[in-house]
């Protein structure tokens, strides 16, 4: 292309603009065939900036005054439930709950194509490309009905009203904790402050309570003046049931008030006369909303006006004509006090129990429902069972957020670790009737639940682990798996291959899994097709070099041929697990076997595969380049099978001193503060980060190479132009565990402003569709930052902190219970640390320390539950790690500390 037709053709510059940002013409820069490698070796970042990145610092509020609400949706319903937001000005958004999602049809949060100038030509953008990225949803054009919180304050004989909306406030300040938020709204002129927090019960390790299609609003309410003051609070919800539908003559809406025995009270919304055809649709369901008050009064059919001569209605049901809108509300009365605050507390619920018809034709366990359907027959019963739970499942959730948020770390490192686990309180996942757990890749896009990707998290499996246990058995050594040559097919129903990556991180899965497992009955009752899975990868090997070289498909989309590093080392380390799960059923010969193929490999890997600076794919020796490959280029996951190592606490599979150099390299060719120049120049990425955000591309040509990536390129190649969260997370995670500090936090924060609420919706990680499943990886990133490392049935746990380890403190989360751990290295009478239980319990034999503590060897140790001594035995450490034996295995409760010193 010359630049005379650039210059014609390009809708987005003008003459003087190019001149300004390209003053070198021709081939360096226009040559977009076969472009040179363009990203900064010194990325001229400000030290005092790196520096701040390991503060606490301040939460994280986004501001109306600073136009940071627009386009903020924190998902705010149970796991697999559909997909409800909570906007930045506290209204509900989205209502994803109607199950018409499916690939290629109705897809991510917003079913729009957009179009994109990629420095080439305008291009069609769909959701599963990025729209969202470019084009972030507003909350206010997807509200869909109406749904928010009143308040009415009587001074005197003065009426103010206000609704909880970002318009009528002088400020407005949203601040996340997913999986809760608390919103603050202030005006001058109104005489009382309102805070609002809203969130889903959501206890780790507790599914069933995780999963309800709930959301709960808490409203505190200050008064500011020193006059008494007489409000009123009310919650209204519109009926949503069949929202949207034009082809309904005879049906009516419905809301009904439902008295339960206790005297709690409810309003449930649904439609009547409903044609038996729709009987079955997506939408066809119940809605309802309650609140705490015993003295509240109910609207079944509410027209929002003065609340003040509004009485009682005597009505408990309401039907009215489809095309009218029907509005029910729940009316709250308090005197307030001078300077004194009063609170309310509502819930929503919503009961959507049909699955997309392609859905239930494709996969039977679809057929019947969902979870939940089981569980609850409708909306009402979802309010019922949160009325009759609602101290346990408040309590709980708040505990956790409290737990996660009492960290050293710093909150915006805490926030974009963890929020990635909202994706599962999205359309993205479901759990049907029968148990199973099921997701896409991104809502509505790529189907089955893809092994490949969904390999890539981190936080499931520590947060949720009967899910990912649920995975293994239901998919990967159920209905997607081949026993006799134990292929895990990657996307099961929908695929009939299996993935290599996939394949090895289902291994890698399914060790953390029994980690995250009480006992050894998961392994035990799997390891016979879990064997013949482990088999399989070693069989990939056909040269017998411990290397695998089978032409297989991969996670970007393609059969590449050859010993491609980080597929290489990604077997390794699921071989690895499978020598210690082989160890641990006691099946020696397999183990041994294992062993054997690691050593081999991991030698004849770091040997031949690494070119003195990063790890390579090295052609097929038969036709070298002829395919699609990564060849001598810098490649994201060339060490990824290592990054997997530190989740697993595995021994090494690649030598350290290289493992760095490769890491390095990521940094120096990969990793730029501005993505600007290089996709200008390096077509055909999808647009996950734009000019001006800073990422790290997925592969780059650093030696400017002629074809660097084959002969015959395919769309894949698109692939390596772009910046995809999910991989960039596990790099980050990887930096962290090798000591890159620096650099993995660097590289998190630039993620985590790609996502800052002024651009987009920080909770919609975005990838093929919205709310992409591996940037869940970026829980990875958490678990190295405390150097956390668990085995449940060998009843042991440990902490060796990366960040600030001088004064630490994390959450952690174990088999059975969740808690904090926190350590102070430079007291004047030696290391401290403890260990507080929260939730459940931890059973524990044996407990590891870092280095602050293997320093002190010499000293005394003293370790005391709630004050009683305990007996331990010295045993030797290893990578400087302090490690204790209990003389008996201790249970720690709730409420619990464990605390480890030195006199």
């Amino acid at each position: 292309m010359n630049r005379r037709h650039f210059l014609k053709n390009s809708s987005l510059l003008g003459f003087a603009t190019l001149l300004t940002q390209f003053p070198v013409w021709g081939k360096s820069v226009f040559a977009w065939e076969n472009p040179i490698h363009n990203i900064p070796e010194n990325k001229g970042i400000n030290p005092a900036w790196i520096k701040s990145l390991y503060l606490k610092g301040d939460k994280i509020a986004y501001r109306k005054s600073k136009d940071e609400l627009k386009y903020i949706g924190m998902p705010i319903g149970g796991l697999h439930t559909g997909t409800v937001y909570i906007g930045g000005d506290g209204k509900l958004w989205l209502w994803q709950v109607f199950n018409d999602s499916y690939d290629g049809m109705n897809e991510g949060v917003e079913n729009k194509v957009i179009q994109w100038h990629n420095w080439k030509e305008m291009v069609k953008v769909r959701p599963r490309d990025g729209a969202a990225y470019v084009e972030p949803p507003l909350a206010k054009d997807l509200q869909k009905f109406t749904q928010g919180f009143q308040i009415q304050v009587l001074d005197g004989k003065k009426i103010q009203l206000k609704d909880l909306d970002a318009a009528l406030w002088d400020e407005v300040i949203f601040e996340p904790t997913y999986p809760s938020c608390k919103i603050t709204y202030t005006s001058q002129d109104f005489p009382v402050d309102v805070t609002l927090t809203a969130f889903t019960p959501y206890i780790p390790l507790d599914v069933e309570n995780s999963s309800l299609p709930l959301s709960c609003f808490h409203l505190d309410v200050v008064n500011k003046t020193n006059k008494s003051l007489d409000i009123q609070l009310i919650g209204y919800l519109e009926n949503g049931v069949h929202h949207g539908r034009t082809d309904f003559g005879q049906v009516k809406k419905v809301a009904q008030l439902h008295e339960k025995k206790d005297g709690a009270k409810l309003i449930q919304f649904s439609c009547k006369d409903v044609p038996e055809e729709f009987q079955l649709a997506g939408d066809h369901g119940t809605m309802g909303i309650t609140c705490e008050d015993a003295n509240a009064i109910y609207h079944v059919n509410y027209k929002l006006k003065d609340l003040f001569n509004k009485k009682a209605n005597d009505e408990n049901i309401s039907a009215v004509d489809f095309q009218e809108s029907q509005i029910g509300a729940i009316q709250i009365s308090k005197k307030l006090a001078p300077k004194k605050s009063t609170a309310a507390r509502f819930a929503i619920a919503w009961h959507f129990n049909h699955p997309h018809p392609k859905l239930k034709a494709k996969i039977k366990d679809a057929k019947d429902g969902y979870w939940y359907g089981t569980k609850f027959k409708d909306a009402a019963a979802v309010l019922a069972y949160y009325l009759e739970n609602k101290t346990k499942l408040t309590s709980e959730t708040l505990d956790w957020v409290d737990t996660w948020n009492d960290s050293s770390l710093p909150y915006w490192f805490l926030d974009r670790t963890f929020l990635n686990i909202g994706t599962l309180a999205t359309a993205n996942t479901m759990r049907f009737a029968t148990g199973r757990f099921w997701g896409w890749e991104g809502i509505g896009a790529c189907a089955g639940t893809c092994t490949h990707v969904w390999q890539y998290g981190q936080s499931m499996g520590r947060i949720f682990p009967e899910l990912e246990r649920n995975l293994r058995e239901t998919t990967d050594l159920g209905v997607g798996f081949k026993p006799d040559t134990g292929a895990i097919i990657f996307r099961a129903e929908y695929e009939s291959r299996p993935a290599i990556d996939g394949q090895a991180g289902v291994i890698l899965r399914f060790y953390r899994d029994h980690q995250m497992s009480k006992d050894d009955a998961f392994l035990k009752r799997n390891w016979s097709n879990l064997k013949k899975a482990i088999q399989f990868v070693l069989d990939q090997d056909k040269n017998g070099d411990g290397m695998t070289d089978t032409p297989m498909e991969n996670t970007l989309d393609a059969v590449w041929e050859g010993e491609i590093a980080w597929i290489v080392g990604l077997c390794l380390a699921a071989v690895q697990a499978g020598a210690k799960m082989a160890e641990e059923v006691a099946d020696a010969e397999f183990q041994k076997i294992c062993e054997n193929y690691v050593l081999k490999g991991a030698k004849h890997m770091d040997e031949e595969l690494f070119n003195g600076e990063y790890y390579i794919h090295r052609p097929n020796k038969d036709f070298g380049r002829k395919k699609l490959g990564s060849y001598n280029t810098c490649h994201i996951d060339q060490v990824y099978g290592q990054a997997w190592t530190h989740q697993l606490n595995l021994p090494r599979i690649n030598d350290k001193k290289k493992t760095l150099s490769a890491l390095q390299a990521l940094w120096k060719y990969n990793f730029t503060n501005d993505v600007g120049p290089y996709i200008k120049t390096h077509l055909n990425g999808r647009p996950y980060a734009l000019a001006g955000d800073g990422g790290m591309v997925m592969n780059t040509n650093p030696k400017n190479e002629d074809k660097p990536y084959g002969e015959n390129v395919t769309w894949q190649l698109g692939y390596f132009h772009e910046c995809m969260s999910g991989f960039e997370h596990q790099v980050a995670a990887h930096m962290i565990a090798e000591g890159m500090l620096d650099e993995g936090l660097i590289l998190t924060r630039k993620i985590h402003d790609r996502y800052h609420g002024s651009k987009r919706n920080p909770f919609n990680e975005i990838e093929c569709s919205d709310h992409y499943a591996r940037a869940m990886a970026s829980y990875g990133s958490f678990i190295n930052a405390c150097g956390f490392t668990y085995h449940g049935p060998q009843k042991s746990i440990g902490f060796d902190p990366k960040i600030n380890p001088e004064e630490f403190r994390a959450a952690f989360t174990a088999a059975e219970g969740w808690g904090t751990f926190s350590q102070r290295l430079n007291l004047k009478e030696g290391p401290m640390a403890d260990i507080f239980m929260r939730y459940g319990t931890l059973t524990l034999k044996r407990l590891s320390l870092g280095d602050g503590f293997a320093s002190h060897q010499n000293r005394s140790l003293t370790v005391s539950l709630n004050g009683h001594p305990l007996e331990t035995s010295k045993k030797g450490g290893s990578d400087n790690k302090k490690t204790m034996e209990f003389a008996e295995e201790i249970i720690l409760r709730k409420g619990d500390r464990l605390i480890i010193s030195y006199s």
